[in-house]
């Protein structure tokens, strides 16, 4: 009897399992052919049926329960009954429960739900199935692999429908390709899809799925952030505007350990009262996959899914207790963890669409796989890491970490290439051992002392002016904790690493140095890119991968350049900065976005900036195409709405209105919804990724061109040739370095 691989059984996005992706099961076709079909199980002449708070093998066929198959993995099945049960191994007992636990609702990485069943083919043509905990459904309820009931399912009616998020769109993708055999749809060149994975898997609420559906995938968040979202704190201040540096009035809260205001309402599925919504509600989840299902159908084609997380965020989270954790808070954990869970995405969207390869996402590793995953009609997926410890290479190395030298930044690099990643930041917020962090101020620059135990390293003389600023501007937020060095790699003045343990105890003795003022001023980091910083990106230019430079502080940003323009290498600047041009005289590329707010009496107002850069970039005689980078999940925010009062200064009309269809005109699009909750573009704006097609429509609205929207539905194929460009130049480096090649 053939057996599933252990490892395809138990990785699922839901348990965060580490380790490479699982390979799709290795059994035979007909264990995917059930997926949201109504049977009833039979094993001889006896059948599946209800009994009390349980499940029995009996013989009255007319009793039979109906049951539901619903894919929670490949080959892989929840069974819901008509009464909304599940069938569960409960520790041994064929039980019947209607509501279920899981890794979410127990906050615990390791837990294996009892409600998932895996079906394998037997030699004869039949089925055996066991759950994730191991027992095998048998004709006495539960036993061993030898006591395992030989199963037919037997096409049945009266099911109920399994709880699921609606589409609200109606159609197929459509056109694939241009006339000329350029790809068609556009790119959303920087997303974070399991932001839920980050951060110690316990302070983002709401993942992308979940094995057991919408219920537990976007489920009631008070399990992590507290009743009425009071444990919530990251969020409380990020949304209120706490990355002003004014976080002292929430000191005596801190010391609670909640807040004293109720912050938000909590219940999500059905009815999503208080999230989501993109810009005022950071720590919730903006791109469950149903909505980037109806985004693809809009015409997105390409998306980077960029792994994320903040240890320093995580530690006094945990440490305090405000907020529960699956796993430590060490970035690479997050980063591990996030990787798995887009191959299990993968994985969950074949199984429900009928078996590997059927689903419409792919993660891609080369750009001919991307160009022959999109001609499909389908979404291709680069996978990506922005984190401020990349490869666990801190500032201030941990007692138990790796020695960032040559040889572990080169094997970090061939391990992460071999697993799928292709784009890489060197760094994010803080300060690492390849560069300084970006240079935000606010909180950032007090997470940054804490991630380090160094002194902010800012001046305000000498900073580079023939680049831009980035991040690396303006004021220093805590007057307190300005320190400037000489070396930057010296030693750290404080010893931070009890943090983790104790974060107040180990906050309280700066307490002054925080409460001092703000120091007026343009200031920059006080560094550039370390030797080893250096050889990472040269490791990244000669794995042909894709180098992110936009939080790269000011003189860090400069060297960059300087070794990119050495090694004629394309980059990519996904928060905006083209360098005065210069990324595109490279072959690099930069994201566009449409103003919110519209002039009647000038049509093409919301689409000025977009069409400027767009100019620029073809100026530079690049691809005529500019792409998306909306940042979802990354505490950007979005797209605001245009019809709020305090938004435009002129009256808007011409609201988006329903239905419409795509660029395409092969998808008719209805009013979003979210269970009963009904979001509204025009006075919401963008509340999560499903609402890109009202985004595009609006733009329409405000007299868009075809050449406008040909820019961008051409731009996955602008991304792909930038890829291909830094795979040609990987080739040619390699070239040079063994002496073949000038």
């Amino acid at each position: 009897m053939p057996t599933l691989p252990a490892l395809a059984a138990l990785l699922h996005a839901g348990c965060g399992t580490s380790g490479d992706p699982a390979p799709p099961a290795d059994t035979d076709a007909d264990v995917y052919r059930y997926a949201h079909g109504c049977f009833v199980v039979q094993s001889d002449d006896r059948f599946l049926t209800r009994s009390g708070d349980g499940f029995v093998f009996a013989a009255d066929r007319d009793g039979a329960t109906a049951l539901r198959l619903q894919p929670t993995d490949l080959a892989t099945y929840a069974l819901y009954d008509p009464d909304a049960g599940y069938v569960v191994d409960a520790d041994g007992t064929l039980a019947r429960q209607t509501t279920l636990r899981s890794d979410v609702t127990e906050v615990d990485d390791a837990y294996l739900s009892g409600a998932e069943w895996v079906l394998e083919a037997t030699d004869t043509g039949e089925l055996t199935a066991h759950s994730r905990k191991g027992a095998w459904l048998s004709l006495d309820g539960l036993g061993t692999a030898t006591d395992a009931a030989a199963l037919t399912l037997k096409p049945a009616e009266g099911c109920a429908t399994y709880p699921e998020m609606s589409l609200d769109a109606t159609g197929a993708p459509g056109q694939t390709e241009w006339p000329d055999g350029d790809v068609y749809g556009f790119v959303d060149m920087h997303s974070h899809l399991f932001s839920n994975f980050g951060f110690g898997g316990g302070l983002f609420h709401g993942s992308v799925f979940h094995p057991l559906g919408v219920t537990h995938a976007m489920g009631d968040c008070d399990v992590v952030h507290g009743e009425s979202g009071r444990k919530d704190f990251f969020g409380y201040a990020y949304d209120a505007g706490g990355n002003d540096g004014s976080l002292g009035a929430l000191i005596p809260d801190m010391i609670v350990g909640e807040l004293s205001v109720d912050n938000h309402a909590t219940d999500g599925w059905p009815t999503f009262s208080d999230w989501p919504h993109s810009a005022d509600r950071s720590t919730h989840q903006t791109q469950y996959y149903k909505w980037l299902e109806r985004s693809w159908l809009g015409g997105l084609r390409l998306i980077v899914q960029h792994a994320t997380s903040n240890a320093v965020i995580c530690n006094i989270s945990r440490g305090e207790g405000w907020a529960p954790s699956r796993y430590d808070c060490e970035d690479m954990t997050a980063v591990d963890r996030q990787i798995d869970a887009t191959y299990a995405l993968e994985r969950y969207l074949d199984a429900q669409s009928g078996g590997p390869g059927e689903g419409w996402l792919r993660v891609v590793t080369t750009p001919a796989q991307a160009r022959e995953v999109i001609r499909a009609g389908k979404l291709a997926v680069i996978l990506g890491i922005e984190t401020s410890d990349l490869f666990d290479c801190h500032l201030t190395p941990r007692p138990d970490g790796p020695v960032c030298d040559e040889a572990h930044v080169d094997a970090q690099l061939d391990s992460y290439y071999a697993r799928g990643v292709r784009a890489l930041f060197p760094n994010h917020k803080y300060d690492n051992a390849f560069t300084p962090g970006d240079g935000s101020n606010g909180f950032i620059e007090a997470g940054n002392f804490l991630n380090s135990g160094y002194y902010t390293n800012k001046v305000e003389e000498g900073c580079p002016t023939d680049v831009p600023a980035g991040f690396d501007h303006g004021p220093v937020t805590f007057g307190g904790l300005l320190e400037p060095r000489d070396v930057y790699q010296s030693t750290p003045p404080e010893d931070l690493s009890e943090l983790p343990e104790a974060p107040i105890a180990t906050i309280f003795p700066f307490v002054l140095d925080l409460a001092e003022g703000e120091i007026e001023g343009d200031f920059c980091q006080n560094g550039t890119l370390t030797p080893i910083g250096e050889h990472l990106i040269e490791g990244i230019m000669a794995r042909g991968m894709l180098l992110e430079v936009d939080h790269l502080p000011r003189w860090s940003y400069r060297r960059a350049y300087e070794m990119l323009r050495e090694a004629d290498y394309p980059a990519l600047g996904t928060h905006g900065r083209d360098n005065y041009g210069a990324l595109y005289e490279l072959g690099g590329l930069t994201m566009g976005d449409y103003g919110r707010c519209h002039d009647p009496d000038e049509p093409g107002t919301s689409l000025g900036g977009y069409r400027e850069r767009l100019e620029a970039i073809i100026d530079a005689g690049l691809h005529p195409s500019l792409g998306f980078g909306f940042d979802f999940n990354g505490f950007a925010g979005g797209p605001r709405a245009r019809f709020d009062p305090d938004r435009c200064d002129s009256d808007q009309v011409d609201p988006v209105t329903y239905p419409f269809t795509s660029v395409d005109g092969a998808v008719t699009f209805t009013q979003p919804m979210a269970g009963q909750r009904v979001f509204d573009f025009n006075t919401e704006g963008m509340a999560h990724i499903g609402l890109i097609p009202e985004y595009i429509e609006d733009a329409r609205h405000d007299g868009a061109t075809e050449a406008d929207l040909e820019a961008l539905f051409r731009s996955a194929e602008g991304y792909l040739r930038l890829w291909e460009r830094a795979e040609a130049r990987r080739v040619s480096l390699a070239a040079r370095r063994e002496g073949r090649a000038p």
